[in-house]
Parts: C-alpha cells; sequence; structure tokens
C-alpha cells in the first residue's frame, strides 16, 4: 500500500465512536475537548484522519496494559469484558466474554474456570497470545 493509498482513510464520527467501541457523543466529546483532532469536510460533517484515529486508540489502549496494571505479560492483547455463558463439561469448559462489540470464546480446563469463579455476570479479561492472528480488511 502507498502512502497516497494511507491519506483516503478518513472517517466519519459515526464510523470512528464505531471503530473504538464507543458512542458518537463520546467521540465529539472528545473532539470538541481536544483530545482527538477533526476536520469538516465539504458538508460540514467531521472527519477524521485514519492515522490520527489509530494512534488516538493506541493512546486509549494504555492504560489496559498489562505492565500499568502491575501485572507483567508478554502477550499484548487484551479484551476486558463480562463474562456471558460458561458450559462445563467433565474436563474443560468452554467461556464466553462480551468485551465491548466483540465475542471472544475459550477453551480452558473446568478446574481453570472454577478457581476463576467465571459464571455469567463475572467481570473476567480475555488475554490473547497467538502467533497465527487473521487480519480482515473491512
Amino acid at each position: 500500500m502507498g502512502q497516497t493509498d494511507r491519506s483516503v482513510n478518513r472517517y466519519r464520527i459515526g464510523e470512528a465512536a464505531a471503530m473504538l467501541g464507543v458512542s458518537a457523543d463520546t467521540m465529539r466529546r472528545w473532539v470538541d475537548a481536544g483530545r482527538l483532532e477533526a476536520e469538516r469536510d465539504e458538508h460540514g460533517h467531521r472527519i477524521i484522519a485514519g492515522a490520527r484515529l489509530a494512534a488516538f486508540a493506541r493512546e486509549l489502549a494504555r492504560p489496559e496494559n498489562a505492565e500499568a496494571e502491575g501485572r507483567p505479560s508478554s502477550a499484548r492483547n487484551r479484551f476486558p469484558g463480562i463474562v456471558t455463558n460458561v458450559i462445563l463439561g467433565d474436563v474443560a469448559a468452554q467461556v464466553e466474554i462480551q468485551a465491548g462489540p466483540f465475542r471472544v470464546v475459550s477453551l480452558i480446563s473446568r478446574d481453570s474456570a472454577e478457581e476463576l469463579g467465571l459464571v455469567p455476570g463475572a467481570p473476567a479479561t480475555a488475554v490473547i497470545k497467538s502467533t497465527n492472528v487473521v487480519i480482515e480488511r473491512s
């Protein structure tokens, strides 16, 4: 992808909000407060450059970093959410977490699920470390 292709990634407030898992009102407040720079298009709509939105998203994610929470880890993909379903088997458990707009499903040992107290409604963080991650362009 050339440098010119990157400059066309511009997002309206609603699109940017959906990408960050917040409301359009929250995104507008961040822009109004000067936390995120936006410009106006020919119709007066606020537009956020893709590179600026990506930098802002990285900034928002920093407090969730395990080291900032005092839990050093080599895994950098952390999705805090709420447990929505737990299916206990004889040996394994299937745990579903809703992390913002994302549903994360994991198979763990039954012992681990019980020791962690994973039941629907419990807060939990899906920590993902993988060498095989599929990326799809939206």
